[in-house]
């Protein structure tokens, strides 16, 4: 076989990815010498506009990162400022929260699959395309993720941008009749998620696997959503207080968002694998056997395959939801009270994507002195960059076009949230004096 020589692969914009990328790939000869995620999205200062305002703020102002994942940033938010007041959140009040994890798990997943992934097994450009030729199965995935929104707008005020969390809990809880009218929507997603698992399971992937560390929350004796410790599959465990020990975020010149490793140990890629590999057994006995039936045993390694993952988590989030319903009483209070005081707090949670750390230094007032947010796409795009050279390299014999088509699928394989990771940006000025 030969190679060309001096071979150059752009993609000016990434489709069906959240947010703005683009992709360069230069390979001389037989040897791939290059390969970028550009991230060029603008900064929106997030860390910056937090700083002086009042730490019963920082729910809202957090969920504005994301339109897709946006109790994610909620959710870590709220976990990280309680930590640094010293106060908890638990019973009931923690299960609503789970509760609200579980619809946004729902949709998110949801729409990746059905929107965003699946029309690259089939041969589609896109989901309206994959929809005039497969309509019952695109319906199918809308149901479910209104499932999904339907239970968001319940517990949270609405589907995108949640108003109703706060530090402390909720400003209004449901009352039992109302989570119940949610039971016949998310049977049927349920339902609808188990032929999710049997349709992706069907699809034909490539065979090709990564050796990267995966890190994920680990709670034992449940899936860890919105609670855990973040634990590695090579023995690594750490506090979620001690995070920045272990989570080194450096700015590289091609993105706007930093890259993430592990100190002393390198890259590392946590989302829907990582989760399964580390989790697997404390899923649903449901959902533990629809991942049997697709194949995934123990854990997942092929990125490709992180479809199947997510509909797994769609049988289990379903399930979860339906569990919890199932056993609601409205608590006493809304929200415990939450008295402000100086600290630094840390909190960490299990988005779609992956796992999404937070830090706040309060003053004894509540003001925000500082903050950081480092987000699962930040943390994953080495390992996205490795895996993309490795795939070049063996795929050199196909044609450009192919073999362009062939990276952004890769891409889409981690589900990008390039909005979440573009938080941050150096900006270093050199003047000359004339």
């Amino acid at each position: 076989m030969t190679h060309r020589s001096d071979r150059s692969l752009s993609v000016a914009g990434l489709a069906r990815v959240e947010g703005e990328g683009a992709m360069h790939v230069r390979v001389d000869g037989a040897t791939v010498t290059d390969v970028r995620l550009e991230i060029y999205e603008p900064p929106r200062f997030f860390e910056a506009l937090l700083v002086g305002r009042g730490y019963t703020e920082v729910p809202d102002i957090t969920a504005r990162v994301c339109g897709i994942c946006p109790v994610a940033y909620q959710m870590s938010a709220c976990a990280a400022v309680e930590d640094a007041c010293q106060s908890t959140v638990d019973g009931t009040l923690a299960d609503l929260r789970r509760l609200l994890y579980c619809g946004e798990w729902i949709e998110s997943h949801a729409l990746h699959i059905y929107l965003l992934h699946a029309p690259d097994f089939l041969g589609y450009p896109g989901a309206v395309e994959l929809a005039r030729d497969h309509r019952p199965v695109v319906e199918r995935g809308l149901s479910i993720k209104k499932a999904g929104n339907e239970l968001l707008t319940l517990l949270g005020g609405r589907a995108i941008h949640p108003v109703n969390v706060k530090v402390g809990g909720f400003y209004r809880v449901p009352a039992r009749e109302e989570l119940r009218r949610l039971v016949t929507p998310l049977r049927r997603a349920r339902d609808d998620a188990l032929s999710t698992v049997e349709w992706v399971a069907g699809f034909e992937y490539p065979d090709f696997a990564h050796d990267h560390e995966l890190l994920a929350l680990v709670e034992p004796g449940r899936y860890a959503i919105e609670t855990g410790t973040p634990t590695t599959d090579r023995g690594l465990t750490f506090a979620v207080r001690a995070f920045e020990e272990h989570v080194i975020e450096e700015q590289v010149p091609h993105s706007t968002a930093l890259h993430a490793t592990l100190a002393g140990r390198g890259r590392y890629l946590t989302g829907p694998t990582a989760r399964y590999t580390l989790n697997h057994r404390w899923l649903s006995p449901l959902a533990r056997e629809a991942a049997r039936s697709a194949g995934l045993g123990t854990g997942c390694r092929n990125p490709f395959r992180s479809i199947v993952v997510r509909a797994v988590e769609l049988v289990y989030a379903c399930d979860e939801a339906l569990r919890l319903i199932d056993g609601y009483e409205p608590p006493a209070a809304a929200a415990v009270e939450v008295p402000p005081r100086a600290g630094v707090g840390y909190g960490a949670t299990e988005a779609p994507r992956g796992v999404l750390f937070h830090r706040y230094r309060l003053a004894a007032d509540g003001t925000v002195d500082s903050a950081r947010i480092v987000p699962p796409t930040a943390q994953n795009q080495a390992c996205i960059e490795d895996d993309l050279r490795r795939f070049v390299a063996a795929r050199l014999d196909l044609s450009d076009e192919r073999l362009t088509y062939e990276c952004e699928q890769a891409i889409r394989n981690y589900d990008p949230c390039i909005s979440c990771a573009t938080h941050f940006l150096d900006l270093h000025v050199a003047r000359t004096v004339q």
